[in-house]
């Protein structure tokens, strides 16, 4: 692995190829594992929920090389010239060099263990096998093991997922993997010289909450790195767009809302920060809002199917459940929410419209004049109540529909203008029930 990211890095592959699908980390983490890997150290990720841990992690195996020889049929991937099992060495002794070699992709040399409270020492390392020993073989023969995970791992690389999760006492059985390299079995002088790299992931609470990581199993990981959430807002609306499978189309200025939105979830001092907002709240709230707009494309029959702002209110109800709150404020979650992000929609609409004259929009309703909306109005009949507008052109524009953008595109536009005109308190707006669901009127 060393070898193989030096000569990346030589030739000059830059850390989004070096570590694809990573987003955010560039300058701060990857550096810090970029150094673990290059020391040969073993390593701790951690990080609250949500911060591409195991994303990271999976990474690492395009640094393997692509195939490497094993003996065929050795159940820990052994080198044909330096075979641990005593299965493979017996082969090898038997055969010598017309040993049977077999080649293993590096994708099968990849190992992840979810750490659960259940999970047991035979897991992890092994245990004897039952079904050997009533074969007929004796118990002191290496052949009745059954190899756990780690072993298993070999050649390659050993992740644990949330590791203060796993029970102290089967912590215990990782020292000497960590340390010796090898690992014990009951009662069996057996030592197996592994060759591998373990990476563990944990949240920084689970030290004191949900369990810890023991003392000397902290001590024999080289390196601790901790990860964070995107540093700005471009990067993780950059990692939204790679993560997020959305049923139609998300403008560029209402993702930078939910992103936005989202930053300030994460920094309200009525969340419990020690939790954390994942990313997955931001990915899971662009996917809302998209199939929102799908269900309203679906029903009024309109194409193409283009997200508004109002596709955004429905994150609030839909996802408060992903959202620790401090105890102080039972009751108020949803209130919280819809404030930070109406705060979110009016942050963006004051950074893209910055310098436009919207005299427009509001000379459309001074002389009591509507412009209704809503979540199952057609965007025609949004375009139609408004009618001609100067300054649209620029607004379209500056929200990144370009020269020629569709009828859905254009209504897109034009309701977040009104929103944030509202929310800037230049336009009245009001809520009112009507057949086929509530409707938005924006009025002087």
């Amino acid at each position: 692995m060393r070898e193989n990211l030096l000569a990346a890095m030589r030739a000059g592959r830059t850390a989004a190829e070096r570590f694809p699908g990573v987003v955010g980390y560039e300058d701060t983490v990857v550096p810090e594992v970029e150094r673990a890997l290059l020391a040969g150290h073993d390593l701790v990720l951690l990080g609250e929920r949500g911060q591409g841990k195991t994303r990271l992690a999976r990474t690492l195996v395009g640094l393997l090389d692509e195939w490497t020889p094993v003996v065929a049929g050795s159940e820990l991937h052994d080198h044909p010239y330096a075979p641990v099992s005593a299965t493979a060495r017996a082969l090898a002794a038997e055969h010598g060099d017309d040993l049977e070699v077999g080649w293993l992709h590096r994708s099968s040399r990849y190992t992840e263990k979810l750490a659960t409270p259940d999970t047991s020492v035979g897991d992890l390392v092994g245990d004897v096998d039952p079904v050997k020993v009533a074969q007929g073989r004796s118990l002191g023969d290496p052949e009745t093991i059954h190899f756990g995970l780690v072993p298993r791992a070999h050649r390659g690389i050993f992740v644990v997922n949330e590791l203060p999760d796993l029970a102290e006492r089967i912590q215990v059985a990782l020292l000497n993997v960590l340390e010796e390299r090898d690992i014990q079995v009951r009662g069996y002088a057996l030592r197996l010289p592994l060759d591998l790299l373990v990476v563990a992931t944990a949240n920084p609470e689970d030290y004191t909450n949900r369990g810890r990581i023991i003392t000397p199993l902290k001590d024999r990981f080289g390196a601790e790195v901790r990860t964070h959430y995107p540093l700005d807002v471009d990067a993780e609306v950059a990692l939204v767009r790679q993560e997020a499978a959305l049923a139609a189309e998300l403008p560029d200025v209402l993702l930078e809302v939910l992103v936005r939105f989202t930053r300030a979830v994460r920094e309200s001092p009525s969340v419990d920060q020690r939790s954390g907002v994942s990313a997955r709240f931001a990915v899971a709230a662009a996917e809302t809002t998209a199939a929102a707009a799908l269900r309203r494309s679906a029903l009024v029959g309109e194409q193409p199917a283009v997200a508004r702002v109002g596709d955004t209110e429905s994150v609030v109800t839909t996802l408060r459940g992903k959202v620790e709150f401090e105890s102080g404020e039972e009751g108020r979650e949803h209130d919280v929410l819809e404030h930070l992000r109406r705060t979110a929609v009016a942050e963006v609409f004051r950074r893209r419209t910055r310098g436009l004259d919207l005299s427009g929009f509001t000379s459309v309703v001074a002389d009591g004049g509507t412009v209704e909306t809503g979540e199952l109005v057609p965007a025609a009949d949004v375009l139609a109540s408004l009618g001609a507008v100067p300054g649209l052109a620029q607004v379209l524009d500056a929200f990144g529909f370009g020269d020629e953008p569709s009828a859905p595109q254009a209504a897109s536009a034009v309701e977040l203008v009104l929103e944030g005109l509202h929310l800037l308190r230049r336009l009245g707006k009001e809520v009112v029930e009507a057949p086929g669901g509530p409707r938005t009127l924006y009025g002087g």
